[in-house]
C-alpha cells in the first residue's frame, strides 16, 4: 500500500511542478485582484495573467523578426488597395482543376439499378 501512495505523490508532483516565488505588489492591486480572483486563487490569477503576456511578448518578438521580409518590389500587387481587390478577384475567377476525385464513388444514384 505504500508503494501506491509514493507513486501517487510521485505523479501528483511530476504533473504540477509549481515553484514557490515572492512577489511584490503594490497594496490596491492585492485588493483589486482579491475582489476579482478571491484570495485563495491569487496564484492561478497572477500566473493565467504571466502567461497571457509572455505569450503576448513572444508574438510581439515574432513580429520584429518577421518585419521587413516581404519587399514591396515582390508584391506590385499590393501597392495599393485597389491593386489588392484587383489580385483577389483574379485569383477566385482562376479556374482550377482539382484532378480525378482521390475517393472512388461506391454508389451513384443516377446510375442503373442492378
Amino acid at each position: 500500500m505504500a508503494c501506491a501512495i509514493d507513486s501517487a505523490r510521485a505523479v501528483r508532483h511530476i504533473v504540477r511542478m509549481n515553484v514557490r516565488t515572492n512577489l511584490l505588489l503594490p497594496a490596491e492591486l492585492v485588493r483589486e485582484l482579491d475582489q476579482v480572483a478571491g484570495p485563495r486563487n491569487r496564484s492561478r490569477f497572477v500566473a493565467d495573467a504571466v502567461a497571457y503576456k509572455l505569450h503576448r511578448e513572444k508574438l510581439r518578438a515574432a513580429f520584429d523578426r518577421s518585419f521587413g521580409v516581404l519587399r514591396p518590389e515582390n508584391y506590385p500587387h499590393w501597392e495599393t488597395s485597389e491593386k489588392v481587390v484587383e489580385w483577389v478577384r483574379e485569383l477566385r475567377a482562376e479556374q482550377t482543376d482539382p484532378g480525378p476525385d482521390p475517393i472512388p464513388k461506391l454508389f451513384d444514384p443516377h446510375a442503373p439499378a442492378r
